[in-house]
């Protein structure tokens, strides 16, 4: 049997005793394959990448400074 490749698809390669720690972990938790487990783990891991925190400005960090000195947070 000839395996077609979808031209917008990548294949990747993986070591087998990782694959099987994968495959029993699918069996307990209840996604369809391997391949629909890994997708969605990447998904989520990349997803959470792109949603940092934005940093607070000097002046923002100085108000909740001095917001919780007033609230005795801080000394």
């Amino acid at each position: 049997m000839v395996d077609e490749k979808k031209e917008d698809t990548y294949q990747l390669e993986i070591p087998m005793d990782l694959y099987n720690k994968l495959k029993k972990r699918v069996e307990d938790v209840g996604f369809g394959s391997v391949e629909e487990y890994v997708l969605f783990v990447l998904n989520e891991v990349v997803e959470d990448a792109g949603e940092e925190e934005p940093e607070l400005s000097e002046e923002d960090e100085k108000k909740i400074k001095e917001r919780l000195r007033s609230l005795g947070y801080l000394d």
